[in-house]
């Protein structure tokens, strides 16, 4: 396990592990981590700018971190201008683990308690709210569930299809080979964003968020194998000449237990690398088919369709 020892020693290595592991443990305890339910709106308070926190009232007296109601007023029919009126009367607290909208964690556990929250009328607005007087917070942490845990599940699916298409078709050779490879060469030579454009456009209009979900992975895993497997199949071509290889296949060994079982692991520095490097891209495709309204739909929130909206209030504020 020389290449975990190099791993641990990398300050980099170690630095990027601890911010993947604050980003997925959000992701998992986003219900507790969201303020609000990510499909709860607030009366007349639709593109409101992030809730400013006071720790003094207007008079000067210390009454710790606090906010006050806040919703828009009218639009300025000449200047565009959006007032933001401001309830001075009524500071609302805020604190850790405040009682909030009731939720189930993990759809099991029935819980109230959020890490941040406020305890009178105001509402805590951390990235402020959309279109729909929705706290864009609570749905970037909801969405962070969908978009990250695609490229887990994008690599579980598309990485053993690599190894075991790669590992066959280097121990086999022959007319395998040829067979495999060719369909791989065929996979790679497609623009990965237009296949998936277009088989995500022939997705049926009345599926669900999980469907799509589910399709989008599957989408993605089946383009994503491609050049895994090519890489694996050169490495192959090498470790099945070694000694202890000959040696399982002299014993009368299984030909799948030996791809499975002698010469798939030595490529395990290689795969580790891969799938690092991968994960990302499962993320942004899933992004971008959101972003053009081809992946996850609202109200469900996911990063590419918060950046849609994103991209919409912007040009509708300027």
């Amino acid at each position: 396990m020389k290449w975990w020892q190099k791993l641990k020693n990398n300050p980099l290595a170690r630095l990027g592990a601890v911010v993947l592991l604050i980003f997925y443990t959000v992701a998992f305890f986003a219900e507790f981590v969201a303020p609000y339910d990510p499909y709860d709106s607030e009366l007349n308070a639709s593109l409101l700018p992030p809730t400013q926190i006071y720790l003094s009232t207007r008079e000067g007296q210390f009454i710790g971190p606090h906010v006050y109601p806040t919703t828009q007023g009218p639009v300025d029919a000449n200047t565009g201008a959006r007032e933001v009126i401001v309830d001075w009367q009524k500071p609302s607290a805020v604190g850790l683990f405040v009682k909030g909208s009731p939720y189930k964690f993990l759809g099991i556990l029935p819980l109230d308690r959020h890490l941040v929250g406020t305890t009178g009328e105001g509402k805590i607005n951390i990235l402020g709210t959309d279109e729909q007087a929705r706290d864009q917070f609570s749905r970037l942490v909801h969405g962070s569930r969908i978009s990250l845990s695609i490229g887990l599940v994008g690599i579980a699916i598309s990485f053993p299809l690599g190894l075991l298409i790669g590992g066959i078709s280097g121990y086999f050779g022959s007319w395998i080979d040829s067979i495999l490879m060719r369909f791989a060469e065929v996979l790679m030579t497609i623009p990965g964003l237009y296949l998936l454009v277009a088989l995500a456009a022939l997705l049926p209009p009345g599926l669900t968020s999980a469907q799509r979900f589910m399709l989008i992975v599957l989408i993605t895993s089946f383009i994503g194998w491609a050049g895994l497997a090519r890489v694996i199949r050169g490495q192959v071509l090498s470790i099945k000449q070694r000694e202890f290889v000959q040696a399982a296949r002299a014993m009368g060994a299984n030909p799948i237990y030996i791809i499975v079982r002698h010469v798939l692991p030595q490529t395990a520095t290689y795969v580790i690398i891969s799938a690092t490097l991968a994960v990302p891209g499962f993320i942004v495709a899933e992004s971008v088919l959101s972003l053009i309204g081809l992946g996850i739909q609202q109200p469900d929130p996911s990063w590419g369709n918060l950046l849609s909206l994103s991209t919409n209030c912007l040009l509708y504020t300027s």
